[in-house]
């Protein structure tokens, strides 16, 4: 792309540059300029639509998706960022990673301008139905877990509208997923994943606290209404058994840097505390 202002997105051409561009991005964790400021008409529909076109491409080089990401389901982020819709993206094989104790490590060298989100994460244990609310959707998650997401942005200081952020990969980098809670051990899951709270430390200091509620009233909520809201975009498919779904930060994101330790402790639920090093 020669970042001409006004360019139209009407034809694939315009897709297959601006896919070639930020796969590159990607690989190389350099920045580029916003899209909608430079390409005509680029809305959520178009964001989708060179969002699929990259998980073709992922797909083709070896990379298998394994389930998605929420973004912007906590409203506290949107000023902060300019966006003003929650999306969805994909997940890989080799970007999750699936802890066997309660601490690991992620090497933030390969992402540009990284960020660290603490979420819940919900695994699919059967294939839920294609559309429907937070007590439909939950009834087919058999495990739940505390989480990092590391998340990256290819425009520089972040800032993006939503398109753009769907269109770059999602923002994500890399998801650490700590021990599953069986749902079945939760006497009413619905009212604590409303209900529940985390605190946030790094390297045993408070750096935030926050909860279930700030992911638009919960996780399984923030789930339905962006199923709601994007299952008939391009890329969509309907979410099946064995995917894992991390729902959104439960608090602000905040940046990392090399030697720090981050940790999760949850209240309300009775989830295993997570850590994570920053190599």
């Amino acid at each position: 792309m020669d970042g001409s202002a006004g360019l139209p997105m009407a034809s694939d051409g315009v897709i297959d540059a601006l896919a070639d561009e930020l796969l590159d991005a990607l690989d190389r964790a350099v920045l580029v300029p916003p899209i909608t400021g430079r390409v005509t008409g680029f809305d959520l529909a178009a964001g989708y639509a060179l969002a699929a076109e990259l998980v073709q491409r992922r797909r083709a080089r070896g990379e298998r998706p394994v389930g998605r990401k929420l973004g912007f389901t906590n409203r506290a982020v949107w000023d902060l960022l300019g966006v003003d819709a929650p999306f969805w993206g994909t997940v890989y094989d080799n970007t999750v990673t699936l802890l066997d104790g309660s601490s690991g490590r992620v090497a933030i060298g390969p992402f540009a301008q990284p960020h660290l989100e603490p979420e819940l994460v919900l695994h699919f244990g059967s294939t839920p139905p294609a559309v429907g609310g937070e007590a439909d959707l939950l009834a087919h998650v058999d495990w739940i877990a505390l989480g990092f997401e590391i998340v990256q942005c290819h425009f520089s200081e972040w800032t993006f509208q939503t398109a753009d952020a769907i269109a770059d990969v999602g923002v994500h980098g890399a998801l650490v997923v700590g021990p599953p809670h069986h749902l079945a051990r939760i006497p009413d899951p619905l009212a604590a994943l409303r209900t529940f709270t985390i605190d946030l430390m790094r390297d045993s200091e408070s750096q935030a606290r926050g909860g279930g509620a700030n992911v638009l009233g919960s996780p399984p909520r923030a789930l339905a209404e962006v199923v709601a809201a994007a299952h008939d975009m391009p890329g969509w498919q309907t979410l099946r058994a064995g995917e894992i779904v991390t729902t959104g930060t439960l608090t602000a994101l905040h940046p990392v840097r090399l030697g720090e330790t981050w940790r999760i402790e949850a209240t309300g639920l009775d989830l295993v505390e997570v850590e994570l090093s920053i190599g």
